[in-house]
């Protein structure tokens, strides 16, 4: 997949965030440090209902647009749910989780991109329920 595919992928699934009140969207760089993914996208949710509602829309917009989800850790109720979709992934975390594990310093050799630079020209997702 190339970058402009990737940068895609990052304007949908922070769109879809923004759309379901993530707070703190980080969007990290490290497809220079790393051969996992292009970028990280790290978010937070305020409550496991939240967390739950942002991965369900984030899975629902990409897979509308075209991305298939890879793998996913976490189940339903979990306060850190990591989804995979290749060269994108996202860890949603509710606050006390995203404060303990602190990925931001640990992925700190990558580059920290402002996530609207993203979703300024982002399609903006459907809602939920909403047929192509």
């Amino acid at each position: 997949m190339d970058r402009r595919e990737a940068d895609n992928m990052v304007r949908l699934a922070c769109g879809a965030l923004e759309a379901k009140k993530a707070v703190d969207i980080k969007v990290i760089d490290i497809h220079q440090v790393s051969v996992v993914a292009d970028y990280f996208i790290i978010s937070t949710a305020n409550n496991p209902n939240q967390v739950q509602a942002m991965v369900d829309h984030v899975e629902e917009t990409m897979g509308r647009a075209g991305y298939e989800l890879k793998h996913v850790e976490g189940a339903r109720g979990s306060s850190w749910i990591l989804m995979d979709f290749g060269d994108v992934i996202l860890h949603i975390f509710d606050e006390e989780n995203r404060l303990f594990y602190d990925l931001e310093r640990i992925w700190r050799d990558g580059v920290l991109v402002d996530a609207k630079t993203f979703t300024k020209c982002a399609v903006k997702p459907l809602p939920l329920g909403m047929g192509i």
